[in-house]
């Protein structure tokens, strides 16, 4: 298949687009696609056409249908806009596209996925592009086109977030990221100068943590029924999204290990699976096999995998040790292909019951499920382990992002007395 479309597999491979060995399959399909339309200059209404004829005619599954379809559309908006701008093809379709601001919407969303972005990523994005839109548009006094946007309006917009907004360092920075996206892979425009941005200050803050005793505290006012989740956050130091997308196979028993895949930052790590839970962990995972049973027996059974997975392994999503450990009460229809699923449970449900267990444990600390995580890794400081080993099990890429827990860890253990307290000693 390397003979199809050199100068866009070129493309694709130099600008990081797709991985290196889907790249061929990915010209084949836009080969293909031309091939279907005879290169009329309307193709892009014949994308769905297209796409219908593999799935209705071809019988082709969906992944390679969603192949099919990023490889177009890369083809289409990206490549042709950055070979030849006098194209005839990429003229009469590419305005009207980029000037719609759901189009644009929609172009984000493929490009971050064939990237392999987190959905929280994804909707993060998009929401600071909407917001960066309606800003312009609110305060151009000319013709609005977000195709001419420049650098000078990115400017103004950080800096409006700031001044009138009143945001914080990191919510600019997040605004910032998605712009910069924008500009690189939907405009393929450079952000320059822009060194006069006003800029919120970032001040120092050190994490909320527990005591030890109001873990136990808190541990003593959740329910049963999840009980022993809440322990193995905090017992595992894992982040909310890593404890929801845990799989069978990333829980080791036997060694007491657990195997973070893609957590934040794309990175895989181990970390300790607490013993006081694993009898309770044994009998979940008993009722999750039974349940995961039932659903093959009524031809479901069925698991979202990861993008990558799902190419390779297109096969293995019913299998056992691909299912989630900690999956939904209820099947549901993806929305990317309408397949029936069960996926994992809902942030939510965790995020209620540790605001409910707070209520009841009477800590007024400004805390979340994160406090978990924070507590492990100063409780573990407070224990004499290595700050180098901490950083390990939490998946830290830079030793001075741990640090930080020493200073709290100093503040519980080494508290010195108040000289008041000592002059009526």
């Amino acid at each position: 298949m390397s003979e199809f479309l050199p100068e866009f597999q070129q493309y694709l491979l130099t600008h990081n687009l797709a991985h290196k060995k889907h790249i061929p399959y990915m010209a084949f399909w836009v080969h293909q696609f031309l091939v279907f339309n005879k290169n009329k200059p309307d193709s892009t209404t014949k994308i769905q056409e297209f796409l219908q004829t593999l799935e209705g005619t071809l019988h082709k599954p969906h992944w390679q249908i969603n192949q099919a379809h990023q490889a177009i559309t890369l083809y289409l908006f990206q490549y042709l806009s950055k070979t030849d701008p006098n194209n005839e093809l990429l003229n009469k379709t590419t305005p009207a596209t980029h000037k719609n601001l759901e189009h644009i919407i929609r172009e984000i969303k493929e490009i971050i996925r064939i990237k392999h972005y987190s959905r929280k990523t994804e909707r993060t994005y998009c929401l600071w592009i909407r917001h960066f839109y309606l800003y312009l548009k609110s305060t151009s006094k000319r013709h609005f086109d977000i195709l001419n946007v420049h650098s000078q309006d990115v400017q103004n917009f950080l800096s409006h977030l700031t001044v009138k907004r009143k945001v914080s360092a990191s919510t600019q920075n997040q605004a910032f990221n998605a712009l910069l996206f924008l500009f690189k892979y939907i405009l393929h425009k450079d952000l320059t100068g822009l060194q006069n941005t006003v800029r919120a200050k970032r001040g120092k803050k050190l994490p909320v943590v527990f005591t030890p005793d109001e873990v136990q505290t808190l541990f003593n006012h959740i329910e049963n029924k999840y009980k022993f989740m809440i322990q193995l956050i905090y017992g595992s130091g894992l982040r909310l999204t890593e404890f929801i997308q845990l799989r069978i196979g990333d829980i080791d028993l036997h060694d007491h290990l657990i195997f973070v895949r893609s957590g934040k930052g794309g990175k895989d790590r181990t970390t300790m699976l607490p013993e006081h839970i694993k009898s309770h962990l044994i009998d979940h995972l008993e009722h999750v096999k039974n349940q995961h049973e039932d659903d093959l027996q009524k031809n479901h059974g069925e698991t979202k995998l990861p993008l990558a997975l799902a190419r390779k392994f297109p096969n293995t999503s019913r299998e056992w040790k691909w299912q989630f450990a900690f999956p939904s009460a209820k099947l549901s229809i993806d929305t990317e292909d309408g397949q029936v699923r069960r996926f994992h449970m809902s942030e939510k449900t965790l995020q209620r019951i540790m605001k409910d267990t707070m209520k009841k444990s009477g800590i007024v600390k400004h805390a979340s499920i994160h406090t978990l995580r924070h507590s492990f890794a100063t409780h573990l400081l407070l224990n004499g382990v290595n700050i180098r080993e901490v950083q390990e099990l939490l998946g830290h890429k830079h030793v001075e992002t741990t640090m930080i827990y020493t200073h709290v860890a100093r503040d519980l253990s080494g508290i010195p007395t108040s000289p008041l307290d000592q002059m009526f000693h």
